[in-house]
């Protein structure tokens, strides 16, 4: 099998977005992660569908189409009780440009995540989230290690804030010997009332750590907003930023983690 080096395989798809409720994949905030169930006393069950235009997806701030455009799709489910279920799709550029420097092809251009759990109002406004993502990318089995991984996390949110800690119980996104890697994030996402109740400021700083690969391991920070039209449409746009080794995470001239602008629009049905 091909082996590519660990500054090439970088921390690919599938944490938290930015509040509680919003997908693991992009949404109308600066980053993805699994959608969240309602609250305990919701009326009934629910299904949603989402797709997403994306001027470019990124990850933990780390990009995973080479700065180029993506089209994405969420399907989620939620039951009053407060369990989930749910899946992504989206297009992705980093592994084949990861085999092409190593010297082989790849057709994995596709990420499918599904994940599910649990969430609750443990006391009153404040919820707790639990549950459990995998990360899988097709035709990826010329990867060695694979890229595939599954987290675990707790998340916890009040108000405007929100919180998530996921673990990786296997090797992250291709990273040799990462098993036990971690990320953490805080959201902040508040409607700026002074302008519009249709537009919402989001904020998130995180980070990414690599078990036994330190160096790869970043802080990032992201800060945008979203304005809802309405019907199930919202667009946006916010800046997102990292202090990753810029050197690791440079791939055929392009920096992954560098300072860029993200731009999406997104309709739910």
């Amino acid at each position: 099998m091909k082996k590519a080096p660990k500054a090439l395989v970088l921390a690919g798809l599938t944490g938290l977005a930015f509040a509680a409720g919003i997908a693991r994949a992009q949404t109308p905030a600066p980053a993805p992660e699994p959608a969240a169930a309602p609250a305990p006393d919701a009326p009934a069950q629910a299904f949603a569908v989402k797709l997403g235009l994306w001027t470019e997806y990124e990850y933990r701030g780390i990009s995973q189409t080479s700065e180029k455009p993506a089209v994405q799709l969420n399907l989620d489910y939620t039951h009053p009780s407060g369990f989930y279920l749910g899946t992504f799709l989206s297009n992705i550029k980093w592994l084949k440009d990861t085999a092409e420097v190593n010297g082989f092809n790849t057709s994995a251009g596709v990420e499918w995540d599904i994940y599910g759990g649990y969430k609750y109002e443990f006391i009153k406004d404040w919820t707790l989230d639990v549950g459990y993502l995998r990360y899988e990318y097709p035709s990826s089995s010329d990867f060695n290690p694979k890229p595939n991984t599954d987290e675990v996390y707790v998340g916890v949110s009040t108000g405007p804030w929100a919180a998530k800690y996921s673990y990786s119980i296997n090797n992250t996104f291709g990273v040799p010997d990462s098993k036990g890697s971690d990320y953490i994030e805080v959201d902040y996402n508040q409607p700026i009332t002074m302008v519009s109740d249709k537009l919402t400021f989001n904020g998130v700083v995180g980070h990414q750590r690599y078990n036994h690969n330190e160096s790869l391991s970043y802080t990032v920070w992201k800060a945008g907003a979203t304005w809802d039209f309405g019907g199930g449409w919202n667009a946006g746009g916010y800046v997102k930023g990292t202090d990753a080794h810029h050197d690791l995470y440079t791939v055929k001239g392009r920096d992954w983690s560098k300072t860029r602008a993200v731009g999406f629009v997104t309709y739910t049905f």
